[in-house]
């Protein structure tokens, strides 16, 4: 994995200075989780009047943090949740909007900007309609004018939805923490009163078991390592020409290790099996395994096509279907069912030249996921994916320099992010905080200025 010397650069006195100079991005060091540090650091300030925002200010309390609904115009916040649930029309977004600007100059190094408002879509009402998606086209655009690796975000709220819904406080504590910290102008949206929120904040997976394919390095790997550490007990995948390193990797998060070919017709059923013998239950997969075969399409061939579709949505279809079709994995657990998380790509979204099977298998993924919550939902369950942007990988230091220090400053947060911020994410759409969150897919891009 390439070192960002730039980053690290900026963040000297002498470079700061110097690039500060010039007009050059200023990435920021990012706060990351951390279980043993606080959520966060300093005033959280709730604005709005209505009845959703007084119970966030009352979850919030419970987590002992010092929640404001005013603010003194000298003292530093580290963050804003601003509720709009009660806009009607487009003119009623103004006061809130004002409110929040005017402690923008306050917030803190990585603080958090979070609005709350209705799901669009679920109302006809035009004005309605038109007063949500303002609230969503603000919050997309003040995310751009975060400063020092702060982020802002967004919760959508399904129509008839209490605030008090276990999803609400999962999506409110995932945006707060330092597991959000590459991901901006983004919105999770909470769907239903399913879920469960843990009796320890840092250990939200505790008795799961999760699947993580594609496990032996990179993303895989540090997902299987925030799975554990989040609780979960883990069986990593990979092909057997991985052997070594998925042994390895295995070990460092004292899990088992499955070699597999997941396009094989019987790769749900190697899972399954192996799933019982040695836990007795499934509760989550982690569908990470994928691969590139890049060409111009002028130039792409049959194998290179049909191979990446194979690996990378074809053989999630097949396994999802035997899955769903067992016990095993479709049991229901203090009202929570099996949850899917799907990696998808920002090449999905905006595509990318030179990519036309990749952006098509990955943006398959999205169609997957956004079809298959209804199938998810009979069950208690979810399904998800994350889309990541630009991630300091070993594929991503292989990129020319060039090529590589534009896609990193290709974003608001002006940096590429790591693995284990993708993991976070995962970590976050497994948990049983986040069953009242299905279909979605999240980006962890830093607000990629590519794509929604």
């Amino acid at each position: 994995m390439a070192t960002d010397t730039y980053t690290e650069f900026v963040n000297s006195g002498l470079g700061r200075k110097i690039t500060k100079s010039l007009g050059l991005p200023q990435p920021a060091k990012l706060r990351r989780y951390r279980p043993e540090a606080p959520l966060i650091e300093g005033p959280v300030v709730v604005v709005g009047a209505s009845e959703v925002a007084d119970n966030i200010a009352a979850r919030l309390l419970t987590w002992d943090l010092d929640v404001r609904r005013h603010i003194g115009p000298k003292e530093k916040v580290a963050a804003v949740v601003a509720v709009f649930d009660t806009a009607a029309t487009p003119a009623d977004l103004s006061r809130n909007v004002l409110e929040l600007g005017g402690m923008l100059k306050q917030l803190k190094p990585s603080g958090r900007v979070i609005t709350v408002f209705r799901d669009p879509e679920s109302t006809d009402d035009p004005t309605a309609r038109a007063a949500r998606k303002g609230a969503e086209g603000m919050t997309r655009s003040l995310a751009h004018e975060m400063r020092a690796g702060a982020t802002a975000n967004g919760i959508v709220l399904h129509e008839q939805l209490d605030a008090t819904a276990p999803g609400v406080a999962g999506a409110l504590r995932y945006l707060l923490s330092g597991r959000s910290a590459f991901v901006s102008g983004q919105f999770v949206s909470v769907n239903s009163v399913n879920g469960q929120l843990p009796h320890d904040w840092a250990a939200p997976l505790q008795d799961q078991v999760a699947v993580v394919t594609g496990a032996a390095r990179g993303i895989g790997a540090s997902i299987a390592k925030v799975l554990r550490r989040d609780g979960a007990q883990v069986i990593l995948v990979d092909v057997p020409a991985a052997g070594e390193a998925l042994a390895a990797a295995a070990n460092e998060v004292e899990g088992t290790a499955l070699q597999l070919d997941i396009t094989r017709d019987d790769a749900a059923e190697r899972i399954l099996d192996h799933a019982q013998q040695h836990y007795g239950r499934l509760d989550i997969v982690v569908h990470n395994a994928g691969i590139t075969r890049d060409k111009l399409l002028a130039n792409m061939d049959a194998p290179r096509w049909d191979s990446v579709i194979a690996v990378n949505i074809e053989s999630q279809l097949r396994m999802n279907r035997t899955l769903l079709g067992s016990e095993l994995f479709s049991r229901v657990e203090n009202g929570v069912g099996p949850r899917i998380v799907s990696l998808a790509s920002t090449s999905g979204i905006a595509g990318n030249r030179g990519q036309t099977n990749y952006a098509a298998s990955k943006s398959a993924v999205m169609g997957m996921v956004s079809a298959g919550s209804a199938q998810l939902e009979a069950r208690h369950g979810t399904i998800n994916a994350v889309a990541p942007g630009f991630i300091e990988t070993e594929m991503t230091a292989k990129m020319p320099l060039g090529t590589r220090e534009v896609a990193r400053r290709l974003n608001s947060l002006s940096q590429g992010g790591l693995p284990v911020d993708v993991a976070e994410t995962v970590a976050f759409l497994a948990s049983p905080s986040a069953a009242g969150t299905s279909g979605l897919t999240l980006r962890v891009c830093g607000q990629n200025l590519v794509g929604a």
